[in-house]
């Protein structure tokens, strides 16, 4: 089976975690939304599941280290960013180095969110980063 370039499988996991938050699909459809007929990726899988599995825990971290902002009033992409992040750092550090679940949430924001998202991703992940 092909696995697919981690950042790739980043990018899926976090339009599959939008479409999750704004229409409450189901991870399993999401998934398979996301993908467009490439082979299933257990990286994708694993992220998307442990993020909708864990996400009180990771809602709970996120919320500590917002300054001045609710949860509910981020951009969607960088809400479910910061959540697919969030959920690396907690639970896989033993396979992903913070520093790098950080550099591709930096990534990935400039790519989807807006001008002021990979500064403001930065910010909260590496609050995170220092609690841990």
């Amino acid at each position: 089976m092909s696995k697919m370039k981690r950042r790739t499988a980043r990018e899926k996991a976090l339009q599959a975690l939008f479409q999750i938050d704004m229409s409450g699909a189901e991870p399993g459809s999401a998934i398979e939304h996301v993908l467009e007929d490439a082979p299933n990726d257990e990286f994708l899988t694993q992220l998307v599941n442990g993020v909708v599995e864990n996400k009180e825990q990771v809602d709970e971290t996120i919320k500590k280290h917002l300054a001045n902002w609710k949860i509910e009033r981020l951009a969607t992409v960088d809400r479910n960013l910061l959540r697919l992040s969030v959920y690396e750092l907690l639970f896989l550090k033993e396979d992903v180095p913070a520093n790098v679940a950080i550099d591709e949430a930096i990534e990935i924001a400039k790519r989807f969110g807006d001008d002021q998202s990979s500064k403001f991703i930065n910010g909260v992940l590496s609050k995170v980063k220092q609690q841990m």
